[in-house]
């Protein structure tokens, strides 16, 4: 089905920042294949809608945008409906004959105005599961207690700091199904979600070798996974994370759209039970172990040092901006960088001839004089 992405694929919307005005025409464009309804409001009064599709008795719900700048899974959701909705294949129609999918598209459309994890209230929804303060958290409780479903599946974005294990592979996927007490029980219901994971990482092996993770479970009642599996719903966290030179994550964003394909047909005709616990503990736990930049053995006055640059996301007019900074000046950086410059003993030098300290943003810096780019391109 794949090999159908560019059939699908909904490229009016592929950049990091995506807002409610921006899929607002895809779901108009919906409405007549799909039941569409407008669930309520964002604290600043952006509509929140729900999409359902299919007609099998297994109900899955699932939300993407919770924080408002993890955008690529909220493009990808919506390119898996597209999918179901124009494709005849295999593959949705077991899906569609199988079950019924409930999707909130853009939870916290404030935060995807703001281009900002949390919501208007400067709240992080996914922290708000038991104490319900906000009308966004509200909503999704009360599409969980009004569908009942029978999964969940939770959309997100990681950062581009994660390897896959202690490797020098980015963790361009990552998995989690959320513990459901203190102590981590596996419960039957947890272990569901834990091969439905495994069933996901077997399929996307063969293009995404060693690029797969998982992510610790330390449990949070306050966060919406580890609520929801704790009232018996198996869960399944999805984080999408940095493939080489994607910085706009659209390569990641067919990753996604595969792994969501997967899990809902893995459900729909039970595949995933033919998977263990086993496998799923054996896909490796994520670690910090990337930066963007790692520049080794430059010459910073009188001491050879590694330089660690990483960026930060920010919202310039209606494009996101990467902003270089210097993390980290040590004398051995024990990471990788998704560039890597040898310095080879050359003198590191700001503009100006300023010598480099962290914390210090720069657009580009000087080996022996001569210009290296740290900018995203």
């Amino acid at each position: 089905m794949m090999d159908r992405y560019p059939d699908f694929k909904l490229n009016q919307i592929k950049d990091r920042y995506i807002n409610q005005s921006h899929i607002q025409p895809i779901l108009n464009n919906f409405e007549k294949d799909v039941e569409l309804s407008k669930i309520g409001y964002s604290v600043n009064k952006e509509p929140i809608h729900l999409i359902r599709i299919g007609n099998g008795k297994i109900k899955v719900l699932a939300w993407s945008q919770m924080h408002g700048n993890e955008s690529t899974t909220t493009r990808a959701v919506l390119d898996v409906i597209n999918a179901l909705i124009y494709l005849d294949t295999v593959e949705t129609r077991d899906i569609l004959n199988n079950i019924s999918l409930y999707c909130i598209p853009m939870l916290n459309p404030d935060g995807a105005r703001k281009y900002t994890r949390f919501n208007y209230n400067n709240v992080d929804l996914n922290r708000d599961a038991q104490n319900l303060t906000q009308p966004e958290s509200r909503l999704l409780r009360k599409v969980f207690e009004e569908v009942k479903p029978q999964f969940c599946l939770n959309l997100h974005g990681q950062r581009t700091i994660f390897s896959a294990g202690l490797t020098d592979k980015s963790a361009v996927m990552s998995f989690l199904t959320p513990a459901e007490d203190e102590e981590r029980h596996l419960s039957a219901k947890r272990s569901e979600s834990m091969k439905i994971i495994a069933q996901i990482a077997s399929d996307l092996q063969e293009v995404l070798p060693g690029q797969i993770g998982r992510y610790d479970d330390g449990f949070n009642l306050n966060c919406t996974g580890d609520t929801f599996q704790s009232e018996g719903v198996p869960t399944v966290l999805f984080e999408e994370g940095h493939f080489p030179n994607d910085y706009t994550r659209e390569a990641t964003r067919e990753f996604v759209v595969a792994s969501i394909i997967s899990s809902l047909r893995s459900i729909a005709i039970g595949t995933y039970l033919d998977f263990s616990v086993e496998d799923y503990f054996a896909i490796p736990e994520n670690a910090k172990n990337f930066n963007d930049i790692l520049i080794k053995n430059v010459r910073i006055l009188d001491s050879i040092k590694d330089v660690s640059i990483q960026y930060s996301e920010k919202l310039v007019g209606n494009k996101i901006e990467f902003i270089p900074k210097i993390e980290k000046i040590e004398d051995k950086i024990d990471k990788y960088g998704h560039k890597e410059v040898d310095g080879e003993g050359k003198i590191l030098e700001l503009e100006g001839r300023k010598t480099p300290v962290e914390n210090v943003i720069v657009d580009k810096i000087f080996l022996n004089r001569e210009i290296l780019m740290v900018k995203c391109d």
